[in-house]
């Protein structure tokens, strides 16, 4: 790793991090409170995606506020993120299983 590159947190890490920071307060808010918060998040990317400068400090912040809000609801129901990560995409497409993916389904004219 060049000294310049930050650590990769990795996604079961970063699950341990938000439980250890948010699981208390976030299974006082259940999970339909919890998933709400999610859909507020993924509106203020949108935005952000919508009018801000890509890559920006702000449109990275939504980004990382959307995964966290993600990861939470996954620990409220018991999900390990990793595994149905790697379960589903490890070997690239899941109904191709093309690397790139060569389904029709995900093209630009969205057929």
């Amino acid at each position: 790793m060049n000294s310049n590159e930050d650590p990769d947190l990795g996604i079961r890490e970063f699950q341990r991090t938000i439980e250890a920071t948010y699981f208390d307060k976030d299974s006082s808010r259940g999970v339909s409170g919890s998933f709400m918060w999610l859909v507020e998040e993924v509106g203020e990317l949108a935005r952000s995606l919508n009018s801000g400068e890509p890559n920006s400090e702000a449109e990275r912040a939504e980004f990382a506020d959307v995964f966290a809000w993600l990861t939470s609801l996954a620990s409220l129901r018991g999900v390990d993120l990793a595994r149905c990560a790697r379960d589903k995409y490890q070997a690239g497409c899941p109904r191709c299983q093309q690397m790139p993916c060569c389904c029709h389904h995900r093209s630009e004219e969205g057929t």
